[in-house]
């Protein structure tokens, strides 16, 4: 199990049923980066295999509301867009407070809601400019023994590791960092690794950092264009690679030593989502300057297989069975051939889009920024709506659906008040 101990696997990663009675006895693993991760939990950004697709083995509730189906609710402090990190009975989230722009991380217990700790991070220096962002968009990740988070501070992008009960153990600059819109980017662990990316229009990094100690193993230079993915590792043509997009590329590069595999011209400069793979391309999205979606074969070659300008910019695709399924930035929902890109169908749910799809066996559950969500089921021969759902004012933080239970991220507001809540549905 990689350097994940026995004794801490037990601790953090194994459930306890006791606590948590609606998860399985006997859960299954999910493999990913050299660690293996219980299936019941949510580690990282778009999930333990970073491709959005939760547990397949779940039962979830069909209908959901603030006062139906909801297990718990927990105010969250400050501001933030970063998903729910999910780990054994603990859930992690990065958070701003805007006033005195000090940045931190907060735990809460998975079986009840209650907030157990907030370790304050950085004190002051948050940085973000856009009006919709945050200076918390980043997601926690854990691998059982640490968490780490990535932040824009005081004019650089820092990634810090904290101990499970929130002692910082170790803090790293990755590069300087001039901001444009905000930062996303969540760390990706790789082996005994922790892989930050810091792409700003001073000129960034990608780098690889010893997961003990913050020690820079290996960093490499990025374009001088602002760019915001999470780096995906694959496994790919017989090897590991790891993807990232934007800044006019699409990159690959050894994941343990950062040294590139291929780089292909033709990706968009200003890159939001996550790739995708179908096991024989990775697929490039973005939004400025200009609508590109774009498969490019993962074998080297860095041929473009296809090409189309739809606008999906902010949320993150996913893949079922050769399929592609998205929701575009202006709300229309859409199904590609992941091989030709040849559209299959294209149906409107209305709203503006900023949280990326997460996929449940054959279900679709896209959530616009107004809280809404819309199930469909993840069919090419057309578009099959499976309900709706509506949760507080506004949502731009991805669920996180594990354990058969959704985690959502939402704000109310009231007049000029906004109060984030961490809300767990379930039956």
């Amino acid at each position: 199990m990689s350097s994940i101990s026995a004794r801490t696997c037990l601790l953090a990663i194994f459930i306890s049923v006791s606590a948590i009675s609606s998860l399985s006895a006997q859960p299954d693993y999910v493999s990913h980066g050299g660690l293996k991760y219980d299936a019941n939990d949510w580690p990282c950004w778009r999930g333990a295999r970073q491709d959005g697709i939760a547990d397949p083995n779940q039962k979830l509730p069909t209908r959901w509301s603030e006062t139906e189906n909801v297990v718990w609710e927990a105010k969250v402090p400050g501001r933030g867009h970063g998903s729910p990190c999910v780990v054994g009975n603990y859930i992690y989230l990065a958070t701003c407070d805007e006033g005195p722009k000090s940045q931190s991380v907060v735990c809460f217990e998975r079986s009840t809601g209650k907030q157990l700790w907030q370790t304050v991070v950085h004190q002051s220096g948050a940085m973000w400019k856009n009006k919709k962002g945050s200076a918390a968009s980043s997601t926690v990740t854990c691998d059982g023994e640490q968490l780490y988070i990535n932040f824009p501070n005081s004019n650089a992008l820092f990634a810090t590791s904290l101990s499970l009960d929130g002692k910082i153990l170790w803090q790293q600059k990755v590069s300087d960092y001039v901001i444009h819109q905000g930062y996303g980017s969540s760390p990706t662990i790789y082996k005994s690794l922790v892989i930050v990316t810091a792409d700003n229009k001073g000129g960034g990094a990608i780098a690889g950092l010893d997961r003990k100690t913050g020690k820079i193993v290996w960093t490499n230079p990025r374009p001088k264009l602002p760019n915001y993915p999470t780096p995906i590792i694959f496994h790919l043509d017989g090897k590991d690679q790891l993807i990232l997009t934007g800044c006019k590329l699409v990159t690959s590069l050894n994941p343990m030593t950062g040294k590139i595999i291929w780089e292909a011209d033709g990706a968009t400069e200003e890159c939001v989502t996550s790739t995708v793979t179908d096991g024989t391309h990775v697929y490039s999205s973005g939004g400025y300057p200009k609508n590109h979606v774009a498969a490019y074969k993962a074998d080297g070659s860095k041929e473009v297989a296809w090409e189309n300008g739809d606008r999906v910019y902010v949320p993150s695709m996913v893949i079922r069975n050769g399929h592609i399924y998205a929701v575009m930035d202006a709300g229309v929902a859409v199904c590609w051939k992941a091989d030709t890109g040849e559209e299959l169908w294209k149906s409107r749910l209305g709203g503006n889009f900023t949280s990326s799809v997460v996929l449940v066996d054959e279900s679709v559950f896209a959530t616009d920024e107004a809280g809404k969500t819309t199930m469909f089921r993840a069919d090419p021969s057309g578009f099959k709506k499976l309900g709706t759902n509506k949760l507080g004012d506004e949502m731009l933080a991805t669920p996180t659906i594990c354990g058969n239970q959704l985690f959502m991220r939402v704000a109310h507001r009231q007049d000029d008040t906004r109060q984030e809540v961490l809300y767990c549905i379930g039956e």
